[in-house]
């Protein structure tokens, strides 16, 4: 017999709705882009040849709609993995949970997650508005670390090696290291850099910056920039990517994060203007998915 779902796990809204996305089954594609500015949904589907549905609920925005006789959806997630950890759980949901019996679909669907970006740089030759797609993400925000069989879809070695070399503090959330999907690594990634990306849970202090409070280790930047693993170093911040790659794996989906690099953080230099960059990234994966 079937496990079913409690109604305080997995809540509805009154019109069947899952309940912070306001989505239902059908209103989403199999494939859809997550940006994390809001506004950002519009740049994207302006693209589209058709809309077919929009909804919007706090800073989760979604559009699906045709492109080039492709059926994609694009959703904004807002900032960070904790927004993450609601958008893909509640995609998947809608995908693999029947909402009306609360219980798994014996049929499992896979998604494919693609998230548009920017992002910082961590290596002084990567050059500003051009592409990093993410080959390995790794998580300073710990939410996989509360969920079984974290271990098996993370890179154990990378990751002991990297806390070693880090003499990673304690105090903070242990890091993990997740590949991103080899299909849409390949497919849309093939001329890209491909990079290791560093997901962080905050902008300021755990990205290394400082204003006004110092942080817990200076040269936390210094040591992640020379950090090596067999010929493949850390190439740049944001703020998501770990949890898509981490959360697909577990889930059966597909997750793959391409950035703008719009800082230099070596350099010293930011983008005069990214928006353009962003768009072209934007119009390449859609023609390429």
């Amino acid at each position: 017999m079937k496990t079913k779902i409690g109604e305080s796990e997995l809540i509805l809204n009154s019109d069947g709705s899952i309940f912070h996305l306001h989505l239902k089954p059908e209103n989403i594609s199999d494939t859809i882009i997550l940006v994390g500015d809001p506004g950002r949904v519009k740049t994207v589907s302006d693209f589209f040849d058709k809309i077919e549905f929009e909804v919007s609920n706090r800073e989760f925005v979604t559009v699906t709609g045709i492109y080039k006789n492709k059926r994609i959806s694009v959703l904004s997630t807002g900032i960070g993995t904790d927004n993450i950890d609601i958008v893909i759980n509640e995609l998947d949901a809608l995908a693999n949970i029947d909402l009306e019996k609360r219980t798994a679909k014996e049929e499992h669907k896979t998604l494919n997650f693609i998230r548009i970006g920017t992002s910082g740089a961590l290596q002084a030759n990567l050059e500003i508005d051009k592409p990093v797609i993410t080959q390995t993400s790794i998580g300073f925000d710990g939410l996989l670390n509360f969920y079984a069989d974290r271990n098996k879809v993370s890179d154990l070695e990378i990751e002991k090696s990297f806390v070693k070399y880090m003499d990673w503090n304690i105090q903070l959330s242990a890091p993990y290291f997740v590949d991103s999907s080899e299909e849409l690594l390949n497919k849309i990634g093939f001329d890209m850099v491909k990079g290791i990306t560093i997901s962080a849970p905050g902008f300021y202090g755990p990205q290394g910056r400082v204003l006004r409070l110092p942080i817990a280790d200076g040269k936390i930047n210094d040591k992640i920039t020379a950090f090596e693993y067999e010929g493949r170093k850390i190439t740049n911040y944001e703020m998501e990517s770990s949890a898509i790659h981490g959360l697909s794996k577990l889930l059966g989906h597909n997750g793959i994060t391409v950035c703008n690099i719009i800082a230099n953080r070596i350099r010293k230099q930011y983008s005069k203007d990214y928006k353009p960059g962003v768009e072209k990234l934007i119009q390449t994966v859609l023609d390429r998915i």
